[in-house]
């Protein structure tokens, strides 16, 4: 399949994520004018000002977060719910916070469609993170902060890892791997990215 051959070819290797991200149609996360190109590695836009990620970008994502059939994972920024529904295939929980109550709505209501029942989507500033839940065993961001938000470190079980795009502006930003150990935080640098500011507060549409 063209689609897998082009995730192996930038770098994704994990058979369990390319195994998921072939279970898991793009098709369904693209609405509107750009369906026709759901199947390319390209961002693509959605709605309310923001983006579904290229595909090889979430599978490179997904393969550094090295999420295990027992984790309980947190998403900050669930979007179109494509990067949710993969990782609902490879964790045993998956809570996926999003700013904007209409992505909320249409994400779940895909989920529910796929049957993806160990999925939690909630509309929430998820730059706080997700106190009532924690702690977890890992946690993606699919927004950039200029730091690696502090309530999310807090978050994060000894041992976890956390993959977050860092960066002062739109242009520069660099995917993180923070790994959590008993004496703090080990920082790795991926790759260099794109993706939206991850703001404070929810969207006001209602």
């Amino acid at each position: 399949m063209q689609f897998l051959y082009t995730l192996r070819s930038r770098g994704v290797t994990d058979p369990r994520v390319l195994d998921a991200m072939e279970r898991i149609d793009r098709g369904l996360f693209v609405r509107g004018t750009f369906e026709a190109r759901a199947y390319e590695d390209t961002p693509l836009p959605i709605a309310c000002g923001q983006t579904i990620s290229q595909p090889s970008v979430v599978g490179l994502m997904t393969q550094a977060l090295q999420v295990g059939p027992r984790d309980k994972v947190l998403e900050v920024g669930t979007g179109s719910g494509y990067q949710a529904a993969i990782l609902s295939l490879l964790a045993r929980r998956v809570y996926t916070v999003e700013r904007h109550r209409r992505l909320v709505r249409e994400a779940k209501a895909i989920f529910e469609k796929l049957d993806l029942t160990n999925v939690t989507v909630m509309a929430s500033d998820g730059s706080h993170g997700l106190p009532e839940q924690a702690p977890f065993d890992r946690i993606i961001v699919t927004a950039a902060a200029e730091d690696p938000p502090g309530p999310l470190l807090a978050q994060l079980k000894i041992g976890g890892i956390m993959i977050v795009p860092v960066g002062q502006s739109d242009t520069v930003q660099s995917l993180i791997k923070v790994t959590r150990n008993e004496d703090g935080f080990d920082y790795d640098e991926l790759r260099p990215v794109r993706f939206v500011p991850l703001l404070e507060g929810l969207g006001k549409e209602s």
